[in-house]
């Protein structure tokens, strides 16, 4: 019988493998780039339903035709709720068998397709989380570009609000394995032993309270790319079985005697001076150089304030969303006093202002309704007088705050006509009255 598949099929121009058992099935699906397997339901050792499950783990996609004779129609029918593709009886009709096969090879081209246009998609939109045009951000841009193909292990630095966990998402979502798993586990969040078992995974039995396998994180992730947050929080004990797992790309399980291998990108993220850490004996060095092969330091808000006025619009309008709500618009003295902040927090503390300023406000997010410690901004150390003494006239206080709100957005002259309530084009007129430009 498959040798009469095979030459029917070869007739047809597929290039068709044949194997004498579910067993040696798996090994040439693993290896060969198989679009379509055709299997009988009942085999010797592991039967067509089996193989059909082993099939599907190693592919969710795999498409899978059961054969089966036609008094054993209801096995067929649980191959279907299990996954197959279809399924024919014995005996069988050659156009139907060809037809079927040619509609699985379609419906696997569907997928290559969906496959890249979902690709694709992640790829224009893995910065649209990011918010900003300043020269600081679009560095980390670029870095991203450069690396995002690669497999090389990232280390993301920054303080703690900066979007860290965003750099690393727009990397795997611009990377080959982005149609695969983004896994995160913040380190520092989890005691010792639960963090262990939560990367590693355990056996049953291993420990108390371990009543089931677990394959942990580095397995559940094979294929794509796992997050770990706040990397200088791990304990020393696992930076050492950490280091091995980067090195041999395999874990051994709690409970477990043999190490089982995986495929993982691994971006780290940090809000520590990691080389102070190491210098200091509290961070493996090894670890740190495993882990830093490529180094993203995500700047803090105070130095892109330029980016201040989108990311306040932004999250305005998301709160308004959120809350089925009309859009509220900001102040002038309110965006002042935003771009002037010094944001210890960073976006992170931008955004839950905003999200209390909106609820706090009426018509539009106005000075009253940001924190009081974000008020004091607004003047942004501003004094309206001259080294003299002299009062300044109407024009040069004009002049001064203009100056003064330039020099806060770095010279963005976009964000600064955004603050000032004025456009663009009125802007540069007044820079050339002052002899500015």
């Amino acid at each position: 019988m498959r040798n009469i598949l095979r030459e029917l099929l070869e007739d047809e121009g597929y290039e068709v493998l044949t194997a004498d058992s579910a067993e040696s099935a798996l090994e040439m699906f693993a290896g060969e780039g198989v679009s379509v397997t055709i299997t009988d339901i009942k085999m010797s050792g592991m039967d067509g339903l089996e193989l059909l499950d082993s099939l599907k783990a190693v592919d969710e996609n795999a498409l899978v035709i059961i054969m089966t004779a036609y008094s054993s129609v209801d096995s067929a029918v649980a191959a279907l709720r299990k996954g197959a593709y279809d399924y024919v009886t014995k005996p069988f009709v050659n156009e139907d068998l060809i037809q079927t096969v040619r509609n699985a090879i379609r419906m696997r081209e569907l997928f290559s397709e969906n496959r890249v246009l979902r690709r694709e998609l992640d790829r224009s939109h893995s910065f649209s989380e990011i918010i900003g045009n300043s020269e600081a951000l679009q560095s980390v841009f670029r870095i991203v570009e450069k690396v995002a193909d690669s497999n090389a292990n990232v280390l993301v630095q920054g303080e703690s609000g900066t979007g860290k966990e965003l750099v690393a998402r727009a990397l795997h979502r611009r990377g080959p394995r982005s149609d695969m798993p983004f896994l995160a586990v913040n380190c520092g969040a989890l005691p010792e032993t639960l963090l262990e078992s939560e990367l590693f995974g355990h056996k049953k039995g291993s420990f108390t309270g371990a009543t089931a396998d677990k394959k942990g994180l580095f397995r559940s992730a094979d294929g794509g790319t796992l997050f770990l947050d706040e990397i200088g929080e791990m304990p020393q004990p696992l930076q050492v079985k950490l280091l091995r797992a980067v090195q041999e790309q395999e874990v051994t399980p709690i409970g477990a005697s043999q190490p089982v291998s995986f495929d993982v990108r691994i971006i780290a993220a940090t809000n520590k001076d990691l080389e102070k850490e190491v210098s200091e004996k509290r961070f493996r060095e090894d670890l740190f150089y495993r882990l830093n092969v490529v180094e993203i330091n995500v700047p803090p808000l105070r130095e892109r304030r330029e980016d201040i006025p989108l990311l306040a619009k932004h999250f305005a309008s998301r709160t308004a969303k959120e809350q089925n709500a009309g859009e509220k618009p900001l102040t002038k003295d309110a965006m002042a006093a935003l771009v002037n902040h010094n944001w210890r927090g960073n976006v992170r503390e931008l955004m839950n202002a905003i999200e209390r300023a909106y609820l706090l406000s009426s018509g539009e997010i106005d000075l009253e309704s940001l924190p009081p410690r974000i008020r004091n901004g607004a003047k942004g150390g501003f004094e309206i007088r001259d080294p003299d003494g002299i009062r300044p006239t109407l024009e040069e206080i004009e002049r001064r705050y203009i100056l003064e709100t330039l020099q806060a957005v770095k010279n963005d002259k976009s964000a600064a006509a955004e603050i000032l309530g004025i456009d663009l084009s009125t802007l540069y007129r007044k820079l050339k009255k002052y002899n500015e430009i």
